[in-house]
Formats: structure tokens, sequence, C-alpha cells
């Protein structure tokens, strides 16, 4: 069993380290569950054969022990070496392997679970967000508020909140599932959202928005307009840079549902399909988002973000956004 707990821990480390390396895309929800079940099993085995048989070599061991010193005792002989309670321990004591596989389990699972159906925490790893989150962003994601969705295959199984304008989502991207997306939802289900010459309309309404002076952006160390914009109950900042027009090449129109958009010069108009949603960045001409790769089905979403709980160069950052 050691040796089978040592291969197992050298696959570990060989999947983490390519994953780390970016040899391969790994998927920690999947390598959760495998553990979770994989220490579960130890811990079983643990509980019904492994703890029981050293229990019952510390019981024989004390028999033993015992009729040992009664023997000496008869024959006069009281001073008798050795440490039965020291002896007894080291029998009783879980070896390595099994401290490292049925002694993690309840930390395992613990986080397992807290993951998979409370929250998950994320960091930001672009300025797509920007004002209202930033590179070195730790977030936490609700996992719960819009239902309970299964751990890997991510059916939803009971509903909750509906998705709201003005939401801050994380979501597999629709291109490639193995990778999570945080954008901002401007359009339901239904919805014709409209982005032209860099002002957003929602149902053929204008959505409000209000000058809030200059933003200066660390990653691309330069000024833009900002904003406030209301979406819903949400009011949030949004950054726009009338230098940099976001490009539309002949990629856009390749996504799903691609014929519910025209493009134009000054931007794009969309007819949202059911069960699925228009999302964008918050830092507008710097987010590759719905205008691009299309919409967003509703089975993709993985939680809605509300908290940054560490910026590690900005401790001020700390606390809940919109």
């Amino acid at each position: 069993m050691s040796f089978l707990t040592g291969a197992l821990y050298g696959v570990l480390v060989v999947y983490l380290g390519g994953w780390f390396l970016g040899q391969w895309s790994g998927n920690f929800s999947l390598l959760l569950l495998v553990l979770t079940v994989v220490t579960f099993a130890y811990w079983l085995a643990e509980r019904l054969r492994f703890r029981p048989a050293r229990e019952a070599a510390a019981a024989a061991f004390e028999q033993q022990a015992a009729a040992r010193r009664a023997e000496l005792a008869r024959q006069g002989i009281q001073q008798v070496d050795g440490d039965v309670a020291q002896a007894r321990e080291r029998l009783l004591m879980q070896p390595w392997w099994l401290d490292w596989t049925a002694g993690m389990f309840p930390v395992i699972l613990i986080v397992f679970l807290l993951r998979s159906f409370l929250f998950e925490p994320f960091k930001i790893p672009s300025g797509s967000m920007v004002p209202t989150l930033v590179v070195g962003d730790l977030i936490l994601v609700n996992k719960f508020h819009y239902g309970i969705r299964l751990p890997v295959i991510n059916t939803k199984v009971v509903d909750n909140q509906p998705v709201a304008r003005g939401d801050v989502v994380v979501f597999r991207y629709p291109v490639d599932p193995r990778q999570d997306y945080i954008k901002r939802v401007v359009a339901l289900p239904g919805d014709e959202v409209a982005y032209l010459s860099q002002k957003l309309a929602i149902n053929g309404r204008p959505v409000e928005t209000v000058a809030r002076g200059e933003h200066y952006d660390d990653e691309s160390l330069s000024y833009a307009p900002m904003f406030s914009e209301k979406l819903g109950a949400v009011e949030h900042l949004i950054r726009v840079d009338p230098a940099r027009l976001a490009p539309y090449g002949p990629q856009t129109k390749s996504f799903p549902f691609a014929a519910n958009c025209r493009y134009v010069p000054e931007g794009v108009t969309c007819k949202v399909p059911a069960g699925h949603y228009f999302v964008m960045g918050d830092n507008r001409d710097n987010s590759l988002d719905s205008r691009f790769w299309g919409f967003v089905p509703d089975d993709n979403l993985v939680g809605r973000a509300f908290f940054v709980w560490m910026n590690f160069g900005n401790l001020g950052r700390i606390g809940p956004f919109h």
C-alpha cells in the first residue's frame, strides 16, 4: 500500500506540475472530486481494516507483556525492561501513507463541499473588468446564488435567484469550457442589446451613464474617461477609451446564434436567445466578451462574484463590489 500511495502522489505531482507549467489544461473540480473519492476509500479502509488490525496487534502485545511480567514476578523478578505504553502507541500509530490519505479526507471533503456548493475563490488575470476589478484581485464567487449545481458536470438541480442585469458572473468560456471567464451581464434572454459608438442600449433604451472624471489603468499605463453606468438596480463604473475602438474581425461572426447579431462599423446589435446571456467587461475597449465570441449559455454559469477577499498589492481593495 505504501508503494501504491507513493505512486498516486507521484502522478498528482506530475499532473500539477504540468498544469502549472502550462503543458496541459487542468480541471480542478474534477481533481478535487477524484481526491475526495480516493481519500474516502483510504478512510474507509482505515476504519474497517487497518485500525482494527493495529488495535488487535496492540491488545495482543499488551496481553503478552502482561503474561511475561506476571511470569517474571512469579520468579521474583520485579525490574522489567521496556515501556509497554510507548510500544502500544507505536503499534497504534498510522503509517505515513494512511496519514497522508485517510488523515486528509475530512479536510479535502470540507474543501470539496465548500467549493462545489457555497463559495469558490478566483484570481483576476486580466484588466477586462477595470475599474471594478483589477489584476491581482482575489475574489469569492457565490456558487448557490443562481441555484445548486452538481460538481464537475455543472448540471443545475435546484433553482435559486434569477440572473439579473448588472450581475458580475464567472462562467465557463463558451469557446473553451476548460477556462473560466468573468464579465458583467448586460442583457438577458429576449433582450435586444446594442453597443454602437461606445454607447450601450437595451431594448432600444440607452443605458444611463454619468461622467466620473478620468481613470488611470496601471496595466496599460494610460488615462481614459470613466463613467458610472446603471444596469437594472446595479450602478457601477466603466472605462471607455475613445482612442481605442474595439475591432470586430471576421472571426467575430462564427459562434452559435451569430445570426442574432448585426455588425456595422459603429458596433453590434444582438437579440439574446433563450437560455443565454450577453456579457461585457467594464473596461469596454479592452475586453474580449459577447461582442466577439457570442452568448453565454445558462449551463456555463459558475456563480455570482461579489467580494474581493485579498489583493496583496493593495489591501484597500478588500471588500464587496458591484
